[in-house]
């Protein structure tokens, strides 16, 4: 798995016209699943991006994660994070993993963020065109890939 990880002051996403999610300060959150993800991979993404040390303290060092500061998270589903682009000037998606494999992934892994930050999260709309709208804070940007990614 991969995600980009943006902390935001604000962030939507629109489907056709209609807002799917939207959250004030917090993390939006573009995830990319691989065919080989698994609940072990979530789980470690899950809780590593709600414990990301990211937001200002008092002294203004990034020492409080989203959970401290009680903050939201929007996830949107972005298979295109696994192109690989080494060849040609058209990226290839094989490393992505297909709808009947990411789907569950990535319904299973914002259920995992909904647990452990005891709120709902807001998505986007897996596989649609979708519109992301945020109002990047910092800017802060960390790019992660789950322990199997790195194997």
């Amino acid at each position: 798995m991969r995600a980009v990880i943006q902390r935001v002051q604000q962030a939507s996403v629109t489907v056709e016209g209609r807002v799917t999610g939207e959250i004030g300060p917090g993390l939006l959150v573009l995830a990319g699943f691989a065919p080989d993800d698994d609940t072990r991979s979530l789980d470690w993404m899950a809780r590593k991006l709600v414990q990301l040390r990211i937001f200002s303290d008092e002294e203004g060092k990034m020492n409080r994660s989203v959970q401290d500061i009680q903050g939201q998270v929007l996830v949107v589903s972005q298979f295109t994070l696994l192109a690989d682009a080494r060849k040609g000037n058209r990226p290839s998606y094989i490393g992505a993993a297909p709808p009947p494999i990411a789907i569950p992934l990535y319904e299973q892994f914002v259920q995992m963020l909904e647990k452990l930050l005891n709120q709902p999260v807001p998505t986007g709309e897996f596989g649609a065109d979708m519109q992301v709208s945020l109002l990047n804070d910092g800017p802060v940007t960390i790019v992660l890939d789950s322990p199997a990614a790195n194997q």
